[in-house]
């Protein structure tokens, strides 16, 4: 992939300590990390952001959990530190279905993230890009990390916690593996277990990042801008943006009308290929190829009955008051995959009703604000 505009791409969208901070605040963890797959981080750090006033006895805090390519810039305007305005801006702030009159909303970074949080393009004690010497992190060592800033942060059950597709998962492993300390749970378009047909989609995106020849193995921090590995992650993006969206959507919006004046029997584009190539553009400028991979084989291992005797047995734990959320036209993450979730904790699964497939969880700010009102009401 190639600049549209006057200078080189950068080797990496992830955000560096020179770079505005933002509304970004950081937790640095009280020591190494043990791993679930064996070894250790030897130390880790968090980016987060918060909204509202913690109350006096901890008890009105909320953790929203941020999807693959999110972070913690949950609510509020793109702003120095911040490529994009907040991804569920219209679901925080006062009077909103987060009210920030009443809740203390906190949002971080996921543990091998790329906009704060310690990931591969983060410094190692020594100061050496991690790169390829990054570890492999699962979901539950993820929740580790958000279960030693909650510590740090005085808050010693949530009232809430809500999240989406890799979110979801997130949030979900927060009331099994922590049941204790989790009041209610919100799962959206999410999965008790990665599917093979989820793992298979991932496959030929982790393939093109590592069949680019910027990739350098996972070792190109030190590139020089415009060589990163910005093909290889933008086809990712071309091939999971497909599976967010719905058929009937695309075939409505774009059919097969080409792009503007381009001709496809000239090669020219189809106006659906223009608007992949369009956000795979966007994601190359403000996320990091090293954590696409390290954050898709997160989601790929996710399992929240592994070594538990099953999903079921798993669910069984969950005591929080639990909403869980498919949407009717996800084929990335199908309805019956909330409906076990539902089934597992003895609910029932509420159906987003919308055309715009998985991202509906993000777009549907109607139906999503009714859900997260019904479970912190």
């Amino acid at each position: 992939m190639t600049d549209s505009g006057a200078f080189p791409l950068p080797v990496t969208g992830a955000w560096r300590a020179e770079d505005p901070p933002g509304r970004r605040q950081w937790f640095t963890g009280p020591g190494a990390l043990s791993l679930e797959a064996g070894g250790s981080l030897p130390s880790y750090t968090l980016a987060y952001e918060t909204w509202g006033t913690l109350n006096s006895d901890g008890s009105n805090a909320v953790l929203v959990e941020h999807a693959l390519t999110g972070d913690s810039h949950i609510a509020g305007p793109a702003e120095p530190g911040h490529p994009s305005a907040g991804w569920w801006d219209g679901l925080v702030g006062p009077g909103k279905a987060l009210d920030t009159n009443s809740l203390f909303v906190v949002a971080p970074n996921v543990l091998g993230g790329c906009q704060g949080s310690t990931g591969p393009s983060s410094p190692d004690p020594d100061g050496r890009f991690y790169g390829s010497r990054f570890p492999a992190v699962t979901v539950r060592d993820q929740v580790a990390t958000e279960a030693a800033l909650a510590d740090a942060l005085g808050i010693e059950r949530w009232a809430g916690v809500v999240g989406g597709s890799m979110g979801g998962m997130r949030a979900l492993e927060w009331a099994v593996s922590l049941p204790d300390r989790v009041a209610s749970v919100l799962v959206l378009a999410s999965t008790a277990r990665a599917s093979a047909e989820q793992i298979a989609w991932a496959a030929p995106q982790l393939h093109a990042i590592r069949a680019d020849p910027g990739w350098h193995g996972g070792d190109y921090y030190s590139s020089s801008p415009g060589e990163g590995p910005h093909a290889g992650l933008g086809v990712a993006r071309r091939i999971a943006h497909v599976t967010y969206r719905s058929e009937p959507e695309l075939a409505q919006r774009f059919g097969r009308q080409p792009q503007g004046s381009e001709d496809p029997l000239r090669r020219g584009r189809f106006a659906i290929e223009s608007y992949l190539d369009h956000h795979a553009d966007k994601l190359v400028r403000r996320f990091d190829a090293g954590s696409y991979v390290v954050l898709t084989e997160s989601m790929n291992t996710h399992d929240v009955g592994r070594d538990r005797g099953g999903v079921g047995s798993a669910l069984s734990r969950v005591r929080a008051r639990t909403v869980v959320a498919g949407v009717d036209s996800d084929r990335l993450y199908p309805l019956y995959q909330s409906v076990e979730i539902a089934e597992g904790v003895g609910g029932e699964t509420a159906v987003v009703s919308s055309p715009y497939g998985h991202d509906s969880f993000l777009i549907e700010t109607g139906q999503i604000a009714a859900l997260v009102k019904s479970l912190l009401g």
